[in-house]
């Protein structure tokens, strides 16, 4: 006799709280593993009679691949697979505290149950997710306030610009907003793992390893219609430019609603930021990390070559390059594969850079095999550890000849400043320790020899490199370029180039010098200006030379990265070529959010929004997007009207924020003379 249907009151609102996933908006049951959740079977007839529950996940649910658990109820949770206990009972109703193993396969579940000899009653659905709170995890990570913000904090920070001139914006990772998370589990289901075998797939979904893998190769759109698609033209016709975006939400939600087509247009912050959301939705902790100067080895031999021709232009020659910055993300979990001291921290990058096993996939490589040079453990750790720690080769390249000469070298270039939002505060820390030993220290040298070795590249340069002996020439003078005065937008670019004679006879010294405007990625777009002088310098003499780049020669040339590279190559005669050479970061002007009274859940709140215009031109085009967690829906949009020379504007708008608590609002204006000016506001919300 098949037993009438039960219904199930699966208890969301406790089991929710004991689960860290009340934060999730789903009206399904969400829980994380190795944790007991309680429900409660209504209308089963004699509960005492031996239940059987059956939870399975995937297309092809097997005990073989740990994706189908049968259990009865028993008197004790079981250490190993899923077990049930019975809580308490009445005439028709039964509570039942369910519990799964804590290397279950994540995912969603089904869940039926079956009473004596008649059929399985389905029960319904829910969700399993990893348990950074629960010691037996293999994401388990003691300190509660890094769980909170490695999990649960939906606000970030991601820094840019470049290492002389740091700056930072926020982000709204929004986890846990609408249907993120469904998105999130599409995400796996979409990728070419799957595709070619989702039973293996699905089985290996209880490994953060695994999973942060295939993840690092479904946020880029390469090789398998991923989620965002990379741009480092310029140019973003036919999409968005990766600097405009504010948040993860528009993005995931865009690439659900065409159908699963990669979402036009990302850039590294973009990629670190999408996988940061999808991590930490799925109970992974996971944070942004951005490394200043960082190194694009794509030859593989540590050792990234520039070339300048003679007027100081940087050549886009080889496939090796420096970033003024670069975003990855890290994992904590553990590396069972390693030992011990491999497991914490893992790199992870899914920024389509190089291909890692065929596709555009990074990591996870530990943290610690980077530091200390164990290049030859799985996964990526070459690529990672010649971006923190790759020697830089200057060369000048003759077209007309072919010939290139070295300028010179350097090893304490690359990997600067690696930064990171801190734990319950809005600041910046700097965890560049954790990848490398302190530049130029003996033990920094040793590992760097010890990677090289790993990777067979010997103790010495390859044989295309110059000898030793034409490296270690001496230059005759020295140079740099000072910045004098204030790096913004709308404001000449005050400069001093100041060169040194180091020796004690004078020297006769040309200089050609450029500016154009670059990507982060330092590719050339526009020249800015160039000039030439002629300098006598007397014995041991320094001389300053200013340079005034003026707000309308850069105006129309600069891109939405804002960043300029200035170049002096001096031709010192009888002597070797100097190479002087800065990135500048230009900041936009301020914007300014005020929270006009007290936010209160549930009840209107008015924000205003002020931007003086500081240019001495009429701006238009403005427009305003605000958007984050809890304290609106979606995004909003705002038109303002032109903005004559120095002219204030003021915008105000309502908020109704939807949770207590500490929450980010972002805003990020843009008009035809000022692109993406971003700004961030903590709204402590209270009841």
């Amino acid at each position: 006799i098949a037993a009438t249907q039960p219904s199930t009151n699966w208890h969301l609102k406790e089991n929710a709280r004991e689960h860290h996933t009340s934060k999730f908006s789903n009206e399904e049951l969400i829980v994380r593993r190795g944790q007991t959740f309680t429900i409660t079977l209504n209308g089963t007839e004699r509960p005492e009679q031996n239940l059987i529950f059956i939870a399975e996940t995937g297309p092809k649910p097997s005990k073989a691949t740990r994706t189908l658990a049968t259990f009865d109820i028993s008197s004790s949770v079981s250490k190993e697979g899923w077990s049930a206990v019975q809580q308490s009972s009445s005439s028709n109703s039964v509570s039942i505290s369910i519990s799964s193993p804590q290397n279950a396969v994540i995912g969603r579940y089904r869940l039926s149950v079956q009473s004596g000899s008649s059929s399985p009653a389905s029960l319904g659905t829910f969700v399993l997710l990893f348990n950074p709170w629960s010691s037996g995890d293999d994401v388990f990570m003691p300190n509660k306030a890094e769980c909170e913000e490695y999990v649960l904090e939906e606000f970030g920070i991601i820094f840019a610009g470049n290492k002389n001139h740091i700056s930072s914006f926020g982000w709204n990772f929004g986890q846990f907003q609408g249907d993120i998370l469904n998105i999130c589990l599409s995400i796996m289901d979409r990728s070419l793992y799957y595709r070619q075998d989702p039973v293996t797939d699905v089985s290996h979904r209880h490994d953060p390893r695994y999973l942060g893998r295939v993840l690092s190769a479904m946020v880029n759109g390469n090789d398998d219609q991923g989620v965002v698609l990379g741009n480092w033209s310029g140019k973003y016709e036919g999409g968005k430019n990766p600097s405009s975006w504010t948040g993860s939400g528009e993005i995931l939600q865009s690439w659900k609603k065409s159908g699963f087509k990669p979402v036009k247009y990302g850039q590294c912050w973009v990629f670190a930021a999408v996988l940061t959301t999808v991590l930490r939705c799925l109970g992974i902790p996971t944070r942004t990390i951005t490394n200043f100067s960082s190194a694009h080895d794509a030859d593989g031999n540590l050792r990234v070559d520039e070339f300048y021709d003679a007027d100081g232009n940087h050549l886009e020659r080889g496939s090796d390059s420096v970033w003024n910055f670069h975003v990855w993300n890290e994992s904590w979990f553990t590396r069972n594969d390693l030992g011990p001291s491999y497991s914490g921290w893992q790199v992870l990058d899914a920024t389509p850079q190089e291909q890692s096993g065929g596709i555009y996939q990074c990591g996870p490589a530990s943290r610690h095999a980077v530091k200390e040079g164990d290049v030859e453990l799985d996964y990526d750790v070459p690529f990672v550890f010649a971006e923190v720690n790759a020697d830089c080769m200057y060369w000048n390249y003759d077209s007309a000849t072919g010939k290139k000469t070295l300028i010179f070298s350097k090893s304490t270039e690359i990997g600067d400043s690696i930064s990171t939002k801190a734990v319950g505060r809005d600041d910046r820390v700097d965890v560049t320790s954790d990848y490398k030993y302190e530049e130029g220290s003996a033990k920094e040298r040793d590992v760097f020899k010890k990677a090289r070795k790993k990777l067979g590249l010997g103790d010495k340069f390859d044989p295309t490199a110059p000898k030793l002996e034409e490296i270690e020439q001496t230059p005759d003078i020295s140079g740099k370029f000072k910045v004098a005065g204030s790096l913004e937008v709308g404001k000449d670019l005050n400069l001093l180039l100041v060169l040194e004679n180091l020796k004690s006879d004078a020297k006769t010294v040309k200089v050609n010098m450029t500016a154009w405007s670059t990507l982060y990625t330092r590719r050339r777009i526009n020249e800015i200006w160039k000039d030439s002088i002629s300098v006598t310098l007397a014995p041991k003499e320094e001389k300053q030379f200013p340079i005034k780049i003026k707000y309308p020669e850069y105006q129309q040339q600069l891109t939405t990265d804002k960043a300029i590279q200035v170049t002096a190559l001096c031709h010192v005669e009888d002597g070797i070529q100097v190479l002087v050479q800065r990135n500048i970061a230009l900041d936009n002007p301020d914007i300014d959010i005020q929270v006009l009274g007290e936010a209160k859940v549930n009840k209107e709140v008015v924000v205003e929004v002020t931007f003086t215009n500081p240019i001495n031109a009429e701006v238009k085009d403005c427009v305003l997007q605000v958007e984050g967690s809890d304290l609106l829906q979606g995004i909003l949009e705002l038109r303002i009207p032109p903005l004559k020379a120095s002219e204030k504007s003021s915008t105000k708008f309502k908020l109704i924020p939807s949770e207590v608590g500490p929450k980010h609002l972002l805003v990020n204006f843009s008009c035809d003379r000022f692109a993406d000016i971003k700004t961030f506001k903590m709204v402590n919300v209270i009841n």
